[in-house]
């Protein structure tokens, strides 16, 4: 069940960046397709079927106590999302940022306007 609401998430995500005619809206489309590819790696990487502890090694009065053996999550997965949820917000402030200066120029934000304006005439030119 989880899988299927993940999966609608990227969906939803998906058509918004391809049926939206707004740069605005297709910019949050995109950051919804990426939060649901997030939950989704994160989802896989959960699934050990026991519980899982963070990998501290316990420290008493200065020295290394005894680390019991256990099911320990794997940092690299935690790692590669982490990174993952910065370049998404990197991408996102920096295609903001071109809209911002498409806004200056162009009196709409609808990409079909904006391609309207910037496509060079058919009629030659003498």
């Amino acid at each position: 069940m989880l899988e299927a609401c993940i999966f609608a998430t990227i969906l939803c995500g998906f058509f918004g960046i391809i049926l939206k005619k707004n740069l605005v809206m297709k910019i949050i489309s995109m950051d919804v397709m990426s939060t649901g590819v997030i939950a989704y790696y994160v989802l896989i990487a959960s699934r050990k079927g026991e519980a899982l502890f963070t990998p501290i090694i316990p420290v008493e009065n200065g020295i290394i106590s005894h680390v019991e053996n256990g099911a320990y999550s794997d940092p690299v997965p935690q790692a590669v999302i982490l990174t993952a949820i910065v370049i998404g917000f990197s991408i996102q402030a920096l295609m903001l940022v071109g809209v911002m200066k498409l806004a200056r120029d162009h009196p709409t934000l609808e990409s079909s306007e904006i391609e309207k304006h910037n496509t060079p005439s058919t009629s030659p030119r003498y």
